[in-house]
């Protein structure tokens, strides 16, 4: 019995990086599922402010649909009515709607 608990007294503990070890795991967890897809995500949305052109029809950011009228390097001329024209900041755009809109609610 005196064996056993001297055995177990003199186990050398872990090394150090070993308990930090769950720590870089769960970064690398938050990278890939988190961090990442919101990257590609934020730089699709800025590929597609930067091809703005007179024609595309958007939604801002505020909800509202126009058509645009005239792109400048911070801003956006779009009309959403007819004789309803308003200048937008071009960053506040929030998507472009493809040609012909999307399917029906109901397909």
């Amino acid at each position: 019995m005196l064996d056993l608990l001297s055995a177990a007294a003199g186990a050398a503990p872990p090394p150090a990086w070993i308990s930090w070890l769950p720590i870089v795991g769960m970064i690398g967890i938050f990278w890939f599922l988190i961090i990442r897809p919101q990257m590609r995500q934020q730089k699709a949305h800025r590929a597609k402010i930067e091809a703005l052109q007179k024609g595309d029809q958007v939604v801002t950011a505020g909800g509202l649909v126009g058509k645009v009228l005239k792109v400048d390097e911070h801003f956006v001329e779009l009309e959403l009515g007819q004789n309803v024209r308003v200048k937008a900041v071009r960053s506040t755009i929030g998507d472009v709607i493809p040609p012909g809109g999307g399917a029906a609610a109901n397909d």
